[in-house]
């Protein structure tokens, strides 16, 4: 079986190749706009801005049997973010379409795009979806694109990916950016951050590689869309705690101003995963305390 990762040099694509890279049978395929040494075959591919007819020969020479796409934008000006995350997912259906009809497509989304929620509710599939700014926004429309295409006969799913956490976090995302901010105060420094006080469902990037790697290699049809997240909602703050646990921090975090645009705008995110566990099999296995004692690990490993 021949699997296409896209973004297989990001932080969920790099975890979703290395576990498919474990199956006996897989061949990984690697893309995106770095290539990964690591991988025995590359695509370097911009999905903001190659035509659907390039990407069209570049998967007629590759004919994968599956696709995981796990490129996507999480900041910078709003036309990157459109490019990549709605208008690549678009070119990918239907370059598709022409070439690979039959193969698998399994689309990495956003909790983004459900927007804000009642404290104490429960998101599933069918909640009302009403993001809060461009990030959101777009990948909404990303996954509209291949939701749509699924439903005109593409094999398409789409897995709401909640807030990823674990080794490899990038600086752009709250763990990441926690874990720099510890490594540089040192044992008994001080940390300032925004506002901690926002609700999020946090769930370990090996846990959702590794329900990407059921969906790209399940048999029979999928939901058009999976909710993929702990299924717990916790405050930020309990995540910054438990991370100076991790790190053996011993300063302050003391919270200044309102924090994020999203985290005032979205409060309370959890996602009930019942979906995945029946479709998938699926079930979140790592705890958070398990994520950030990863995350710092690897952290600290990374030189200055």
């Amino acid at each position: 079986m021949r699997i296409l990762v896209l973004g297989s040099t990001g932080f969920l694509g790099g975890h979703v190749a290395g576990q498919l890279r474990t199956l006996a049978g897989v061949r990984v395929l690697g893309g995106g706009r770095s290539v990964n040494p690591g991988l025995p075959v590359n695509l370097p591919v911009d999905l903001a801005a190659i035509s659907v007819a390039g990407l069209v020969r570049a998967l007629r020479a590759l004919a994968p049997d599956a696709v995981v796409n796990c490129a996507g934008a999480v900041s910078g000006d709003p036309v990157r973010m459109a490019e990549t995350n709605a208008r690549g997912p678009a070119v990918l259906c239907e370059a598709l379409r022409e070439a690979a009809p039959g193969a698998r497509l399994v689309h990495l989304g956003s909790a983004a795009e459900y927007g804000p929620t009642p404290a104490g509710q429960t998101l599933t599939e069918s909640s009302p979806v009403s993001p809060q700014g461009t990030y959101g926004a777009t990948k909404l429309a990303g996954s509209y694109a291949v939701t749509e295409a699924g439903a005109t006969g593409l094999d398409t799913v789409v897995l709401r990916v909640f807030n990823p956490v674990g080794p490899g976090a990038p600086a752009a995302s709250l763990s990441g950016r926690l874990a720099g901010e510890l490594r540089s105060a040192g044992p008994d420094g001080t940390v300032r951050v925004g506002d901690l006080s926002a609700y999020r469902d946090f769930v370990d990037v090996r846990d959702v590689a590794r329900a990407a790697v059921l969906a790209a290699t399940a048999t029979g049809p999928l939901p058009p869309v999976l909710n993929i997240g702990s299924g717990t909602a916790t405050c930020a703050r309990d995540l910054a705690s438990e991370l100076a646990r991790a790190a053996g921090f011993q300063g302050r975090i003391e919270e200044r101003g309102a924090g994020s645009q999203r985290s005032s705008a979205v409060s309370w995110q959890r996602a009930d995963v019942t979906a995945a566990a029946v479709a998938l099999d699926w079930r979140p296995e790592l705890t958070l305390a398990d994520s950030l004692t990863g995350l710092w690990a690897e952290h600290t490993r990374v030189p200055a």
